[in-house]
């Protein structure tokens, strides 16, 4: 069956390459993957998936389905790009390899027993796509979730880290800084405050913590006191609890700013928090053997490497889960890098993503002898 699936995947490989390389031409950002999500659904469509375009109440979200059984497998599509750097995180070979696991599965899934979803998850890039859809119900009956991501080097489990992003707004009184400055509230002083209290709270987080921002305007003209201030922040921990925790220290120390100059603040999230990623033991152990099976070698972990936030953690946390890391020769760069764009069409690349469709698939296959009970 295994040899029918990698068949079935190697006679694709040439569409599915075309199919990245056509999405990394034209990058499109959170929510905005209108044509990628289109060329996704049709591929699927034209292999006799059941396929619904702009689902969940999103209108780049693909939901494929095809098959019965009682196992129901998901395979996650990433499609957006990055703003000015395109596709410099490789979404154009998630979504390409996402499409193989399912071409390859589609014709056996009735002998396999196996249901098999391709989900197009759109604004994985900070908007929280797979955030949503779970809230939407797009993973309620999934025994399984996968997906492959690009990265300098193979890795059976990226660490994930938990994520939250929120834009901070102090909005003050203007008076003329010379004649009446008692008469303004500075909201400059009060975003000025609040960072001197985020650096101070550095010495007091966890080594796992990080705090970083950036102000994007506080006043136009020296004469006039600020009126107003906003910036970005971005909040990181290596779980769902300790982000909350950090959380709320930082937003203490913006509602100090404010205490302190009498202006009001106003903090919203700018996506949904993202959680920690929490892989499932038993799928990385299928997932390895069949990437090493078809040729993919996995490295030690490289030192210092911190890892990064996926919509995915959140997935993992109620459905059993895996991300791993697909190497590509992207020589010194790395991701969210232009040069690992390129890196990201090339030989290697075309490459990695068929293989790395295969062991998915044959992933999808080892778990048609398990009943639904596996992951237990």
């Amino acid at each position: 069956m295994k040899s029918a699936v990698e068949a079935r995947i190697r006679d694709a490989a040439q569409e599915l390459i075309d199919l990245s390389h056509r999405i990394h031409a034209h990058p499109e950002l959170a929510f905005e993957e209108f044509q990628a999500s289109a060329w996704v659904a049709e591929t699927l469509h034209r292999a006799g998936f059941e396929v619904h375009h702009g689902c969940y109440e999103l209108a780049t979200a693909v939901r494929a389905t095809i098959g019965s059984g009682p196992i129901h497998v998901a395979i996650c599509a990433e499609y957006d790009a990055l703003p000015d750097m395109g596709h410099a995180c490789g979404h154009n070979m998630i979504a390409a390899a996402a499409v193989g696991a399912g071409l390859g599965l589609a014709d056996f899934v009735d002998e396999l027993g196996l249901t098999v979803t391709v989900l197009g998850t759109p604004g994985e890039e900070g908007g929280g796509g797979k955030v949503l859809m779970l809230e939407r119900g797009a993973f309620d009956g999934i025994d399984a979730a996968m997906m492959v991501h690009p990265a300098t080097t193979e890795m059976i489990a990226m660490p994930g880290t938990a994520v939250s992003q929120v834009r901070v707004s102090f909005t003050g009184k203007p008076a003329h800084a010379g004649a009446y400055p008692e008469e303004g509230i500075n909201a400059a002083d009060a975003m000025t405050i609040a960072q001197v209290a985020i650096g101070l709270l550095r010495q007091q987080t966890r080594q796992e913590d990080r705090i970083a921002g950036v102000v994007h305007e506080a006043g136009s003209a020296a004469n006039i006191i600020p009126e107003s201030a906003s910036g970005h922040w971005v909040l990181r921990s290596d779980t769902a609890e300790a982000l909350a925790s950090l959380k709320e220290r930082v937003l203490r120390c913006f509602a100090a700013g404010a205490t302190a100059t009498g202006c009001e603040l106003t903090v919203s999230d700018v996506a949904p928090d993202y959680a920690d990623l929490r892989p499932d033991a038993k799928l990385l152990e299928l997932y390895q053997a069949n990437a090493e099976a078809v040729g993919r070698i996995f490295p030690s972990v490289p030192s210092g490497f911190a890892g990064a936030a996926t919509d995915m953690g959140n997935v993992s946390h109620v459905v059993p889960t895996i991300h791993p890391m697909i190497g590509v020769d992207s020589a010194a760069a790395v991701n969210h890098q232009p040069e690992f764009a390129a890196a990201c069409i090339t030989a290697t690349a075309d490459r990695a993503l068929v293989e790395s469709a295969i062991a998915m698939a044959w992933t999808a296959v080892d778990l048609s002898a398990f009943d639904t009970s596996w992951s237990q």
